[in-house]
């Protein structure tokens, strides 16, 4: 058994965007989306690297990575603080590049980025602090959504007041 449960795998599978930090050279962060990202086995994640070159600088200069994978409509996730190795050839790379196609990759990227997770913890929206249901905070989500993408002439203002305005 790895460090990654089926929860935490089932969320990255599902999810269609995770977000992977690094380290720029002079210590700023630096935080890149990724629509690749999976899960490769109980203790990795993988992603491409389709167009990241300071991300993929940054991780060949200092492999600590996180990334946080989050379902945007029940305000749930995990994130996974790990090691990243970057794979341009070899046996692991044409696995990689293997999986990818047969889920329909028709391109290659600059590389493949192997991580290994050292430590996963959730993700959990204080939205749920004071009793809240996954129910609850699913509906918000569809209401809010909804009133944004109604046509204009019938949206009732949605979004949060701006600074130093009046709800």
């Amino acid at each position: 058994m790895g460090i990654l449960t089926e929860d935490m795998k089932r969320t990255v599978r599902e999810q269609r965007l995770a977000y992977v930090a690094s380290v720029c050279p002079d210590g700023t962060p630096n935080l890149s989306p990724k629509a690749t990202t999976t899960v490769w086995d109980d203790d990795h994640l993988v992603y491409l690297d389709i167009r990241s070159p300071q991300t993929r600088e940054n991780v060949l200069a200092n492999p600590s990575v996180e990334i946080n994978v989050v379902d945007p409509v029940v305000r749930k996730g995990y994130r996974f603080k790990g090691r990243a190795t970057v794979l341009t050839t070899g046996p692991l790379f044409d696995d990689v590049l293997a999986f990818y196609r047969g889920r329909g990759l028709d391109y290659g990227p600059e590389a493949v980025v192997l991580i290994r997770v050292e430590r996963a913890r959730p993700l959990v929206s204080p939205a749920y602090d004071r009793g809240r249901t996954e129910e609850d905070v699913r509906a918000e989500f569809y209401a809010y959504y909804d009133a944004l993408n109604r046509p204009k002439a019938g949206r009732p203002k949605a979004g949060r007041p701006e600074v130093g305005t009046a709800a």
